[in-house]
């Protein structure tokens, strides 16, 4: 009696109201799965790479879909990095305080091209409110200027070094700059001014803080300056306008709003260029009567700053004070340059182009 008492609560009965329902338990897909093995053959089928952030195929179509567009921008930018490689030494270094100052306004800085040419020269001018604005700037300034371009040292290395956020310490790079490399690599063999069009809308999309902007558009404006043989080290973006990095939507309307402004301000700068010549050498025949080396330096001055203050030009020419304030008001009544504040002190000139 006693073994068929154990035996009927031994045998598997039907399901009570408690007890767990196996088969549900099996389909909880959001449970923790097997270990080892089991679980990589289990997950392999359901993983799926993930979508690019920026897909070179579709800036390759864009591209070739704007070829009229391109080709239009490279023969000015061509004329542009011709004129600079006959011009003035200078002459970058003014445009790069030009585009600084307009890229500012884009971006919310707003530093006038005077302070912006006192904080470059001098280091004056900043307030305690607008210091990190100042300092971007300049550093944009510098960047235009010269040096090495972002891919010159290979993309990871390049870009940190570029954006000054180098491995020094044996870290790891910075995951966005990382990122941006990632994307870069990816890009090899799109035509300069196009990655430079794909390089700013990246680094706007994986770049923080207020530094971004500008960061985005001097990278883009040095790596698009490789089409052209080396005089002209930046592609202008702002100097007609922002329109350039105004672009939105799809890849080809991103690319079309870029290759159509950057032309423009490319357009703006050669006319620019064209009329500090025309001042230059009217400069130069006006103050063929004047001896010493101060207005020959002063012409310098003035030729490679939009915008002068006497302690600037004191700096730049060699000469002394009295002999900068001498010239400085000799030239105002010769012609050749403007006062812009109208006051007695603190007085800034511009060359009356």
């Amino acid at each position: 009696m006693k073994r068929d008492k154990d035996a009927l609560f031994s045998e598997p009965g039907p399901d009570g109201p408690y007890d767990a329902d196996q088969t549900a338990e099996d389909d909880l897909w959001f449970l923790p799965g097997p270990d080892g093995e089991e679980a990589a053959d289990f997950l392999s089928p359901r993983r799926a790479a993930p979508p690019r952030l920026f897909d070179p195929g579709d800036w390759r179509a864009a591209q070739a879909a704007l070829a009229p567009d391109l080709a239009d921008l490279a023969v000015q930018f061509g004329a542009l990095d011709e004129r600079l490689r006959a011009g003035h030494g200078e002459w970058v270094h003014r445009l790069a305080l030009l585009e600084v100052a307009d890229l500012g306004w884009w971006a919310g800085d707003r530093i006038s091209a005077e302070r912006l040419a006192l904080w470059t020269g001098l280091r004056l001018g900043a307030t305690g409110d607008d210091t990190q604005a100042l300092a971007r700037a300049g550093w944009a300034v510098r960047r235009l200027c010269g040096g090495p371009a972002p891919a010159d040292a290979g993309w990871q290395e390049g870009l940190a070094d570029f954006l000054g956020r180098s491995n020094t310490d044996g870290d790891e790079l910075p995951e966005t700059v990382a990122d941006l490399a990632e994307v870069m690599q990816a890009a090899d063999g799109l035509h300069p001014a196009t990655g430079a069009a794909m390089m700013f809308h990246a680094w706007m999309a994986l770049g923080q803080g207020p530094s971004t902007a500008v960061e985005a558009a001097v990278l883009a404006a040095r790596h698009g300056a490789a089409m052209a043989r080396g005089s002209a080290v930046f592609l202008p973006l702002a100097l007609s306008g922002p329109g350039a990095l105004r672009g939105a939507g799809s890849p080809q309307q991103k690319l079309a709003a870029w290759l159509r402004g950057s032309a423009q301000a490319v357009v703006a700068a050669l006319l620019h260029l064209e009329r500090i010549a025309a001042w230059r050498a009217r400069a130069i025949e006006a103050t063929a009567d004047l001896s010493g080396r101060t207005p020959p330096a002063l012409i310098d001055v003035m030729t490679a700053w939009p915008i002068v203050t006497a302690p600037l030009a004191e700096a730049k020419s060699g000469a002394s004070r009295a002999a900068v304030q001498r010239n400085l008001d000799l030239f105002a009544r010769r012609g050749l340059i403007r006062e812009m504040t109208g006051q007695g002190r603190y007085r800034v000139w511009t060359a009356a182009v």
